[in-house]
C-alpha cells in the first residue's frame, strides 16, 4: 500500500497542433535556481510507456490534449500557446509493471494507493502534491521544482489505466486464463468483500475500513 505514489514520474507536453509529445529537461543552476525547458522525446522509457499507452489503451485520450477542433481555434488565437499543459507520466510505476511481467510471469498482486489527492500542482494532468512543513503545518507548494530533500511528492494513480498496461505487460496467453481476471476496485468495495468487519468497527459504529480512505483504488490479480 502507497508505493507507486512515490515513484519517479516524467513530465510531458503536447505540440498543439500535431499533439506529438515532447519531454520535460529540468536545468539545474550554480545557485540551485531551476529552469524546466521540452525537446523531442529521447528517453526509452518515456518512448516505451507512450508507445505501450497508445497500444494497450486506444481509447484513452491523455486530458492534457484537446480536441482537434478546439486546438484549430485556439491556434488561430492572438499569443497563442504552442503546447498544452503538463502530464505527469507514470514511467516507473511501468517500469514496476515491466519487471513484473519478465521476471516473475506467474505473480498475483494487491496493489493499493490512491486515485485522486487534494492540493495538487495546478494546471496539469495527473500532478503530484508537494508539500513541506513550516512552523508546524504542511504547506502545499505549487511547482515540483524544489530543492531535494526537503519536500514530500507524491502522485495519485490512473488506476484504470495502469490496469490495461498491466494486462498487456503482464497477462500473456500462456497464462492470462490460469491466473484469472484484473480487477480495479474501491477500498470501500475491497473492504466489503475481503476485510472481518466486525473486528475494524468502532464503538460509535463507525467502521475506518469502510468509511476512511475513500480517495484509495485497489489493483488486484
Amino acid at each position: 500500500m502507497e508505493v507507486i505514489d512515490n515513484l519517479a514520474h516524467d513530465v510531458v507536453r503536447y505540440d498543439f497542433d500535431t499533439a506529438e509529445a515532447y519531454q520535460a529537461v529540468v536545468r539545474v543552476f550554480a545557485d540551485g535556481e531551476f529552469e524546466e525547458f521540452y525537446e523531442p522525446i529521447s528517453d526509452p522509457l518515456i518512448s516505451d510507456y507512450l508507445a505501450q499507452r497508445a497500444q494497450a489503451a486506444k481509447e484513452y485520450r491523455s486530458p492534457a490534449v484537446p480536441p482537434q477542433l478546439y486546438r484549430r481555434i485556439r491556434a488561430q488565437l492572438p499569443l497563442a500557446p504552442n503546447m498544452t499543459k503538463a502530464e505527469f507520466i507514470p514511467t516507473h510505476a511501468f517500469r514496476f509493471v515491466q519487471v513484473l511481467g519478465e521476471f516473475f510471469p506467474r505473480h498475483r498482486i494487491v496493489l493499493s494507493d490512491f486515485y485522486t489527492l487534494p492540493d495538487t500542482v495546478p494546471n496539469a494532468v495527473d500532478a503530484p502534491v508537494v508539500q513541506t512543513r513550516f512552523d508546524g503545518s504542511m504547506v502545499p507548494c505549487d511547482t515540483y521544482l524544489v530543492q531535494p530533500g526537503w519536500f514530500d511528492i507524491f502522485f495519485p494513480t490512473n488506476f484504470e489505466l495502469l490496469q490495461q498496461l498491466y494486462i498487456a505487460t503482464c497477462r500473456k496467453p500462456t497464462v492470462s486464463a490460469a491466473l484469472g481476471q484484473v480487477q480495479v476496485c474501491t477500498q470501500r468495495e475491497f473492504a466489503l468483500q475481503n476485510a472481518d468487519l466486525p473486528q475494524t468497527a468502532t464503538r460509535s459504529g463507525e467502521n475506518p475500513m469502510v468509511d476512511f480512505y475513500e480517495n484509495n483504488k485497489f489493483l488486484l490479480s
